[in-house]
């Protein structure tokens, strides 16, 4: 049996001439436009698309080292761009950790690493001998500090190959240098709190006046600005400490 209900659809956009002479009358609306799909267009990847410096500034250091070795990657300017912020990082970086320790030196290296160095390095200098307990401890402290202050140099020498008979009694001494001049003398233990010295009462001692300490990291070397972070490091330390006691306190 016939479908009756079957009607039928010409192709889209189709017209007979007898609806085009009743669209001329006004008796039918106008035809609608055929419909149109738009241009295909793939979406954006963010994988493919160049690789800006905004977007490079956003990449941890890992992200960076495995995008480096990846053999997909083929962008040159990312690359390019990628290598010079490499450089410029690794070169801040050596400039920064040119020191980090206390470093041993003899009379006959005192004038090229003390007396000559340039002008924007502040060295530190402990007058030393191994026999004399105090010297020890201090030195222990100047370690410490060395490692927080890369951008300080430090040094020590036998007291009698920097100053011939210089009397133990004086010793441990610390010197202070800059752009070749003496700027300060510490003589003992007693202005950093004698045997009880922490590597927090140097610090504050050697900056009182000058901005000897520097971490290669503050933008602001002014002495308030170092004090203000040597007072915080010592705030930080005294509460681990405190909470390290009290952890051993419960577990007993």
């Amino acid at each position: 049996m016939a479908d009756y209900h079957f009607v039928y659809k010409d192709v889209e956009g189709a017209s007979t001439q007898w609806d085009d002479i009743q669209r001329r009358l006004g008796n039918l609306p106008p035809k609608p436009e055929p419909f149109k799909p738009a241009p295909f267009s793939p979406a954006d990847d963010p994988d493919l698309a160049p690789k800006s410096k905004a977007w490079i500034d956003d990449r941890t250091p890992a992200e960076l080292d495995e995008l480096e070795d990846d053999p997909e990657l083929d962008d040159d300017r990312f690359l390019q761009e990628y290598r010079k912020r490499r450089l410029a990082e690794m070169r801040e970086a050596a400039k920064v950790a040119r020191f980090g320790s206390v470093m041993p030196i003899s009379g006959s290296d005192f004038v090229r690493e003390v007396s000559q160095a340039p002008a924007d390095v502040w060295v530190v200098v402990l007058l030393y001998k191994d026999s004399i307990q105090d010297c020890g401890l201090l030195l222990c402290c100047l370690e410490e500090l060395a490692t927080k202050y890369p951008a300080t140099k430090f040094v020590k020498i036998i007291s009698t190959e920097c100053i011939p008979n210089y009397p133990d009694r004086n010793l441990p001494t610390i010197l202070v240098y800059n752009n070749g001049a003496v700027k300060g003398t510490y003589v003992g233990l007693h202005q950093f709190g004698s045997r009880r010295c922490t590597p927090e009462a140097i610090a504050l001692a050697l900056c009182q006046s000058d901005p000897v300490l520097n971490d290669g990291q503050t933008e602001s070397s002014s002495r308030e600005g170092i004090i203000r972070g040597v007072q915080k490091r010592f705030i930080e330390k005294f509460v681990a400490d405190h909470e390290e006691k009290e952890d051993d306190d419960y577990s007993d």
